[in-house]
């Protein structure tokens, strides 16, 4: 069951990135990430009367509420870095974030082993030769993975936080709602800074209707994705869940080259790899 679920949880996750990335392609970046959580939020509010989940409620929701300020400038910057792209080598990199919650358990006394310090080293390596020789001089390169490891610390963050902000399987349900309740204020108000600003908050035709779906999609798949991985962790050994959960980017990757035809020069491709290794090594450690 760990299995099928951290499985289930990769691609999951794997498909929200590559839909995010899609549509943001076309639709301002906040504009995706205020309209998916705000569907998250009315799925998550019936899921949490139907569990009950309101009596969990207590001072240690205000981890959630921290995930929920820190998530939307996570996802902002993912969404930015997944459209300026190439996808197969964005989304690996944003995967390194696990190594934040390794941090939090440094402060917290606990030392890393052995596999832990090989992937710390393996994903540095893959951050250098994932921008490909096209990092120097090329400022769409540069900024995409700038970007994305600014989501992938938000990321790690919240999930530290989360972690926090529930014991219990009603608990999470509460905690997530609670979390992106607060990804939609903070969201809203960004894009209303925006706009006053003088940026569009929808593409020049409108409100893309007809992308309503996917963006219901990406912003489900999210919240499910979170569901599948609590459950993974509950049902067997958190480190096999991780190890299997934190394989999320070869779906995006494969989708970005399945659907879009991306092809990555062979440095990038390396670079792209090793932050996967790197990534699975601290979750294994």
């Amino acid at each position: 069951m760990t299995a099928l679920f951290a499985l289930a949880t990769s691609l999951l996750w794997g498909l929200a990135d590559f839909g995010g990335g899609l549509l943001t392609r076309r639709t301002p970046a906040l504009t995706v990430v205020v309209v998916s959580q705000s569907i998250a939020v009315v799925v998550l509010g019936a899921v949490v009367v139907a569990t009950g989940g309101w009596s969990e409620a207590g001072p240690q929701l205000w981890f959630a509420v921290a995930a929920g300020l820190v998530g939307p400038v996570a996802m902002l910057a993912f969404y930015k870095a997944l459209a300026l792209g190439p996808m197969g080598v964005v989304s690996p990199l944003g995967s390194i974030g696990v190594a934040v919650p390794v941090g939090v358990g440094l402060m917290l006394g606990e030392r890393p082993g052995l596999l832990q310090f090989t992937g710390i080293l393996v994903a540095v390596a893959g951050v250098c030769l994932a921008g490909g020789p096209q990092f120097r001089g090329a400022p769409v390169q540069r900024q995409a993975i700038v970007l994305t490891l600014l989501a992938a610390f938000g990321f790690g963050a919240v999930m530290a936080l989360i972690a926090e902000a529930s014991t219990t399987l009603t608990g999470l349900f509460l905690a997530l709602f609670v979390q992106r309740v607060t990804n939609v204020a903070a969201g809203g108000l960004a894009l209303f800074v925006s706009v006053r600003r003088g940026a569009p908050a929808l593409p020049a035709d409108g409100f893309p209707w007809r992308t309503l779906p996917a963006l219901a999609f990406v912003g489900l798949a999210d919240v499910a994705a979170n569901g599948t991985y609590s459950i993974a962790a509950q049902h067997g050994p958190v480190t096999v869940a991780a190890v299997l959960a934190s394989l999320y980017p070869v779906v995006t990757a494969a989708a970005a080259r399945g659907i879009l035809r991306e092809r990555l020069r062979a440095v990038q491709a390396a670079g792209a790899g090793l932050a996967l290794v790197g990534t699975v090594l601290l979750a294994s450690g």
